[in-house]
């Protein structure tokens, strides 16, 4: 006889919002190679993986769409659910984000000027590793259910949360830095390039802000 328990939690919405959170830094790993292309000037690959982004950032559309019909109203959950579609939503800003920033550098062939490009790919890094971590702590989201959000595994994530909080402050001052180095070649640089590439310095800042946000709704999840 199947175990009435076991079936409740195999309807536990969490593998599902993993799956979709690894779907959202597979959209970012992504755009690390379109970067690349797009600094070689190698606008037919750019356009390639671009492609790529937006067919991986619908698949992690079609995981929202599941979770958010299949989620129960009426049963029992381990964690709120409207928290749960919150951390869905969070997560969803940056598969978005990363398709955003593809879309905008294709349609205009935005070329990173030669002097930023060291600084960029550092600072684009950075970010991705802030948004990896942001992964690794929603993948502890199953061992904390299967805890009852106790003991050391909240431990395990907290300590996680907080490395996400230290990247993130460590990306807000390489941005800083970044803009400060843009603004001594706005002189030289069309006025409308300076304008679209101060727009992607921010929207890959982005990426470690809805990173961090992702921390924080994780954290939120565990106090309730």
């Amino acid at each position: 006889m199947p175990n009435p328990l076991s079936a409740l939690f195999a309807q536990s919405p969490i593998r599902p919002i993993q799956e979709h959170m690894a779907k959202a830094q597979n959209c970012v790993v992504l755009l690390k190679q379109f970067l690349k292309a797009s600094l070689e000037k190698d606008w037919v690959k750019a356009e390639s993986i671009q492609q790529e982004i937006r067919r991986v950032e619908n698949e992690a559309d079609d995981i929202k769409a599941n979770v958010r019909i299949s989620l129960p109203k009426n049963i029992f959950l381990p964690v709120p659910r409207t928290d749960l579609l919150e951390l869905l939503s969070t997560q969803d800003h940056l598969a978005n984000g990363a398709k955003d920033i593809a879309g905008l550098m294709l349609g205009r062939k935005m070329e990173i000027p030669e002097s930023l490009t060291d600084a960029f790919a550092i600072y684009f890094d950075e970010c991705m590793e802030a948004s990896e971590q942001a992964l690794k702590a929603i993948n502890e989201l199953d061992e904390l259910l299967e805890t009852g959000f106790r003991g050391r595994e909240v431990e395990l994530v907290e300590g996680l949360v907080i490395e996400l909080d230290r990247l993130e402050h460590k990306t807000d001052l390489s941005q800083i830095q970044l803009r400060a180095e843009l603004f001594k070649l706005e002189e030289s640089l069309p006025a409308v390039n300076v304008m679209f590439l101060y727009k992607i310095i921010d929207l890959v800042g982005e990426l470690a802000d809805i990173s961090q946000k992702i921390g924080a709704r994780l954290l939120l999840l565990m106090a309730r």
